[in-house]
């Protein structure tokens, strides 16, 4: 199986079965899909796209970015999808770095944006025919997707990812989730991040299942489209079931279609998943991956031991292992750098060779994440190694202060970021915003907090924040939250 056959597989099996759908187009069948495909497919090609092309994708969450990535595929071409909220800048930097020649987009995208040929989206829905050459290829070490990073540290960079490597997470992800013909997923995730692509698309398309991909989150529409809908499934980032959790009582949504809820990006606290299983009757399954390796590594699975406060066990063919301080392998729940190896590990970083062999030694993938695993393999993260606060010579992990931080009942989000001291070095400051506006006494806070946490740990500074800032696949935005402590230092 290689994911260009896949339209007509699924056409083959079951042409009236229900493949897609969305707010603008409703549902398509499998035929529909694959009579749309092709369409796409002979339209790219008029447009010069053949193997080893890159098509830019910049369109918001509907079944016409699924279209056209399919289609791409169908030519032996690859794809990068483009966050449609981009400035034109950075949408063009993009372009540019992965060499696309195409470029699809909505109708009122920035004519700015240039590329060799640009597609809005009325002129693809015309169509015109499957072009006689668009025969689907069978090269799995073929580049399928160019994920670019989020830019925390500079510049974004290409993650390049095959065939291979999709298809050997979909398989995983299929075994641990038990994925069949009668999975459906509820798209709320983007389209232009791996999770959304990968775990929220073409695994259930892999597993004969059908999506149906949702406008932009709101907490007040959400369980409404639940139940009308009626999806087996959906995969979120915390932020998502945090606010659903704090929904007024008197929402009482019929979740009885969800057999699970994904959960990826940034750690949960065991708290928070209580809150929302027992309100809402429905598991949360933890999960931790990187678009580097394809999507999730590990996940707590959903038939057997769930462990709150771990990102679960390593997915089928995936290892993950602890690197110490002192470039040795450990174990014994002893803390280290996590390290990914396995299939689905990226080709590399698009022309950054150099980027690349400092990522990826000797075949593991270095996450940049501290965590360990514990006496039944399941891995607990501890931060991010660059997220880290040295202050006086002592380590001090965000994540640490912002689970103290969460356990006060007012609290509602915290984020812990180092300023620099003159007298420590750094010390820990956190960003806090409280349930219903509800401010809490920085003294009330660190009396909270001593008894959680040793008193070189407390936060030297508390700053009350409406909300606090994210980038587009909804990780907390930590350098944004160093600049804005630059910026009041001034």
């Amino acid at each position: 199986m290689h994911f260009a056959t896949l339209p007509d597989v699924r056409a083959a099996q079951s042409p009236e079965g229900l493949c897609l759908a969305d707010d603008e187009s409703g549902s398509i069948t499998n035929a529909e899909f694959l009579a749309r495909v092709t369409s796409c497919a002979g339209r790219l090609a008029r447009a010069g796209v053949g193997a080893g092309d890159v098509v830019a994708i910049m369109l918001p969450n509907r079944l016409e970015l699924v279209v056209v990535m399919f289609a791409a595929w169908r030519l032996g071409a690859a794809a990068t999808p483009v966050n449609p909220w981009l400035t034109v800048e950075e949408a063009q930097y993009q372009l540019d770095d992965a060499g696309a020649g195409v470029l699809v987009c909505g109708d009122d995208t920035a004519a700015e944006i240039g590329a060799p040929v640009r597609l809005a989206l009325a002129e693809l829905n015309r169509g015109g025919g499957a072009d006689a050459t668009a025969v689907p290829v069978a090269d799995d070490a073929a580049l399928a997707l160019l994920i670019y990073t989020s830019g925390s540290t500079g510049r974004p960079k290409g993650v390049e990812l095959t065939h291979a490597n999709i298809m050997g997470e979909c398989v995983a992800l299929q075994a641990v989730t038990g994925a069949a013909a009668d999975d459906h997923s509820m798209l709320i995730l983007p389209l232009f991040h791996v999770n959304g692509i990968v775990a929220g698309t073409l695994t259930p398309l892999l597993s004969g299942g059908r999506v149906t991909i949702t406008g932009r989150f709101h907490p007040d529409t959400f369980f409404g489209l639940v139940e009308r809908i009626r999806p087996t499934y959906f995969s979120a980032v915390p932020t998502i079931v945090n606010l659903l959790s704090a929904l007024p009582a008197d929402v009482t949504p019929d979740t009885s279609s969800l057999k699970f809820v994904a959960c990826g990006a940034a750690p949960m606290t065991a708290a928070a998943i209580e809150r929302f299983e027992s309100r809402f009757g429905v598991p949360i399954c933890e999960g931790y991956g990187l678009s580097e390796a394809s999507c999730a590594s590990t996940l707590n699975p959903l038939h057997g031991l769930r462990k709150p406060g771990t990102v679960g066990l390593p997915l089928p063919g995936h290892e993950i292992a602890i690197l110490g301080a002192d470039g040795e392998f450990v174990t014994g729940g002893s803390t280290g750098e996590v390290l990914i190896k396995g299939p689905m590990v990226m080709r590399g970083y698009l022309g950054r060779p150099e980027a690349t062999s400092e990522a990826v030694v000797d075949g593991w993938l270095h996450t940049g994440d501290i965590g360990s695993l514990d006496e039944d393999g399941y891995l607990v993260l501890v931060d991010r190694v660059k997220d880290m606060i040295i202050r006086g010579g002592e380590n001090i992990y965000p994540k640490e202060l912002e689970g103290a931080l969460l356990s006060h009942p007012r609290v509602q989000e915290a984020a812990v970021v180092g300023r620099p001291d003159d007298t420590y070095g750094e010390v820990p400051v956190a960003f806090v915003a409280y349930r219903d506006g509800q401010v809490v006494a920085a003294e009330e806070l660190t009396a909270h907090l001593r008894n959680l946490l040793a008193k070189f740990k407390i936060p030297a500074d508390f700053i009350t924040v409406e909300w606090l800032p994210r980038n587009p696949i909804g990780k907390i935005d930590k350098p944004g939250l160093r600049r804005r402590l630059a910026e009041i230092a001034k």
